[in-house]
């Protein structure tokens, strides 16, 4: 969908945030577009105008939200990656829970389009949100530690594909663990890696 006009946009966030309200009170597999289009205020043909399916949405309020957490987390990552260029290596760490914290207090926050993504995450490209941490952050670090650059991508997938799984357990349990605890969890895991 083309955000770039302000008509496109303004569209696009009622139905971001129709679907954010309406996951706080059901599944996504029981959200209809009726219900969608009547919380957005917005007719049904306007939907398909912007949507071939209810995937095509998800996957729009997905990066909705992903940029709304981007934009929150940018004051510190300046200093974050900064910090991964000029620390030394026995200060620099993959895994911090500064940084851990407000990530997974963003999850717990939208769990409900988190879990969505998970159960569909082929169709919502899920893995690919994961291309500014991949290139921004894990990169830098392994080159830091003169990880050779063909065993990078392997590991770089092992780490990603690791933290997405604890978190869709996580999200499976309707993140009842603490974060505290979940950072732990995932601090432990990348140590023995």
């Amino acid at each position: 969908m083309n955000k770039n006009g302000s008509k496109y946009f303004n569209t696009a966030i009622l139905f971001d945030e129709a679907l954010i309200y309406l996951l706080e009170k059901k599944d996504i597999e029981y959200i209809t577009v009726k219900e969608i289009c009547n919380k957005a205020g917005v007719n049904r043909s306007t939907f398909y105008l912007h949507y071939e399916s209810m995937n095509d949405l998800v996957e729009e309020t997905m990066n909705y939200i992903n940029e709304k957490f981007i934009d929150y987390f940018n004051e510190n990552s300046k200093e974050f990656i900064d910090k991964i260029k000029y620390s030394s290596l026995e200060d620099l760490k993959l895994v911090e829970k500064k940084y851990l914290t407000p990530y997974l207090t963003f999850i717990k926050d939208n769990k409900k389009i988190f879990r969505a993504s998970f159960n569909n995450p082929r169709g919502m490209s899920a893995f690919d949100k994961y291309n500014h941490l991949k290139k921004h952050i894990l990169i830098p670090i392994l080159e830091r530690f003169n990880i050779a650059e063909k065993e990078r991508n392997y590991l770089i997938s092992f780490y990603i594909n690791g933290i997405m799984a604890i978190i869709k357990e996580w999200l499976n349990t309707d993140c009842k663990d603490s974060i505290s605890d979940l950072e732990d969890v995932i601090i432990k895991c990348v140590g023995v890696c």
